[in-house]
């Protein structure tokens, strides 16, 4: 049948495919809107499958507060010009005010909600799209910080207020330090067991007494996590101060008690 370019325009405008794939959508669904969209998304997922291999190493991290909340995803692509695409950029922003309206608690909640986002825009785009991190804190104050490449940004999570400043920098500091944890006390349990294990290899290779082995070993995990875990590490700011001792000393008895740290660079 005849497919008007009329119709191909407003397919076009519907789904965000390109003109020849509504075309060939229009003229395989026999004119029917409806089926045609099934055909545009079905083929998106297809695309989808034949990318599963390629590396989505681009894309954009956002986040966002709302009250004592903190909201953060990322959307992922192949190149960095899809990612700068005003289309790409809006559907990124789209998707955390998705996250933000439903509350979701974790990644799986949010590809509940949003089904298959990422595969349309596979479709649309003709790159691997996909969603790689998505989290959300609460604590009574939350800050967010997101590098200015977009790539990389943080959410801390504060037992009481303290100043925007302090808030601000130690946001900053988890963003450019990476720390494994909060404290030592919330440090995974096997990031500590691979550390021991290092420090006992290396002391061993070193040709240190047996006798010391475990003391040694004990020194380097105490000095691992004195380095990254973010209250313990020096301050980028003022080396002179740890993070909890410089948030200790802005406001007394405040801590930082929730973290994430994404980076599409890690």
């Amino acid at each position: 049948m005849e497919i008007k370019a009329a119709d191909v325009a407003k397919l076009r405008a519907m789904t965000g495919a390109g003109m020849m794939d509504c075309k060939k959508a229009l003229q395989e669904a026999e004119g029917d809107f409806a089926r045609a969209q099934e055909i545009i998304r079905e083929k998106g997922k297809l695309i989808a499958s034949k990318r599963a291999d390629r590396t989505a190493t681009e894309g954009i991290v956002t986040s966002k507060v709302v009250g004592n909340k903190a909201y953060m995803v990322c959307l992922a692509c192949e190149t960095d010009f899809v990612a700068k695409g005003d289309e790409f950029k809006a559907k990124a922003a789209e998707l955390l005010e998705t996250a933000i309206a439903n509350d979701c608690a974790d990644l799986d909640a949010l590809q509940a909600v949003v089904g298959g986002l990422a595969a349309e825009l596979t479709g649309k785009t003709g790159e691997k799209v996909e969603i790689p991190f998505y989290a959300r804190i609460e604590a009574p104050l939350c800050v967010t910080y997101i590098h200015t490449n977009n790539k990389l940004g943080t959410l801390v999570g504060f037992n009481t207020e303290v100043p925007t400043e302090v808030a601000k920098d130690v946001a900053m500091q988890a963003a450019a330090m990476n720390p494994v944890s909060i404290d030592k006390a919330d440090c995974d349990p096997a990031v500590i067991e691979q550390e021991h294990r290092i420090g006992l290899e290396q002391a061993r290779g070193e040709g240190k007494p047996e006798a010391m082995l475990e003391k040694i070993a004990d020194g380097k995990v105490a000095k691992f996590l004195k380095e990254n875990t973010l209250l313990n590490q020096p301050l980028v700011k003022d080396n002179k101060f740890s993070v909890g001792q410089y948030v200790e000393n802005a406001v007394k008895g405040a801590t930082v008690v929730a973290y994430k740290r994404f980076s599409l660079n890690d």
